[in-house]
């Protein structure tokens, strides 16, 4: 399989993917439907995967700040790999985002695959919606596979993992979240491709974790470590907080871990890395 991918973009997803499946990681900056063209015919690729976007230098208000970077990365980028995709006949996976709903924690049941993205409120989310609409207009006519990952936690050090990050804010909100494993979704991924899937995924793990129970189990590794928890009302930032439903991803055949299972595992490799 590893002849037959190509992975756009060199940023954390890209390089654990590079790393999982040892395939080619295209270094071109795109900037047009001729830069694409031009790495399919370089690599003639049977599976492209776009790990193509900007999510802010520090967190994703900052893409409030660069509109344009932003709008170019999350929006035009998967749209026109799709263009490509279609007209080489190719697969595309788009590697999306499960940050565009609102939820209400008292009503709502976790989000599946159908709902509707509703969550305007960062220019981050919209731009990720507008990538979703115009791929789900190609399903038809082109193998397109968009999977929606959420708060990546890995086994490694790296500034986008979320346990990097929490140990480094030291203030942390106490609020249940769906969360993507990185190691759970790179399986999952391969899972997907082996069945040829195509539509949307969640590809997060099951349940739910509050960050205290992470870094509590970061702490029991690292002693001296101290965090405190904060009221999420107290960041005064615009966020999504929400719960995704993996009942499509395990329909398919694929086997996911609870979150609270992987904690272990994940914070003992971390320190170890």
């Amino acid at each position: 399989m590893k002849n037959k991918i190509l992975i756009m973009g060199k940023g954390f997803i890209g390089k654990r993917l590079q790393e999982a499946f040892q395939c080619p990681m295209s270094a071109k900056f795109i900037q047009s439907f001729k830069d694409v063209q031009g790495e399919i015919k370089k690599y003639r690729p049977k599976i492209l995967i776009n790990c193509i976007g900007h999510t802010g230098k520090s967190n994703v208000d900052d893409c409030e700040r660069d509109k344009d970077k932003t709008l170019f990365a999350n929006t035009y980028i998967p749209l026109l790999l799709g263009e490509i995709a279609l007209r080489n006949r190719i697969k595309l996976v788009h590697i999306s985002s499960g940050c565009i709903y609102h939820f209400n924690y008292a009503k709502d049941s976790p989000i599946s695959e159908e709902e509707i993205p509703d969550f305007l409120d960062l220019y981050y989310s919209r731009t990720k919606i507008y990538a979703e609409n115009g791929l789900k207009a190609l399903f038809r006519g082109c193998n397109i596979l968009i999977l929606r990952i959420r708060i990546p936690l890995d086994n490694r050090p790296h500034p986008r993992n979320i346990l990097t990050k929490l140990i480094v804010y030291k203030k942390v909100i106490d609020v249940p979240n769906s969360l993507t494993y990185i190691p759970d979704f790179i399986k999952a991924l391969k899972h997907l491709l082996r069945i040829d899937a195509k539509g949307i995924y969640n590809v997060v793990n099951q349940g739910v974790l509050r960050y205290p129970d992470l870094l509590d189990v970061y702490k029991k590794y690292v002693p001296d470590f101290h965090y405190k928890i904060i009221g999420y009302k107290k960041l005064n930032l615009v966020r999504t907080n929400l719960l995704m439903s993996v009942k499509k991803l395990k329909s398919s055949g694929f086997p996911v871990r609870n979150i609270k299972e992987v904690l272990e595992e994940c914070v003992k490799d971390y320190v170890g890395f």
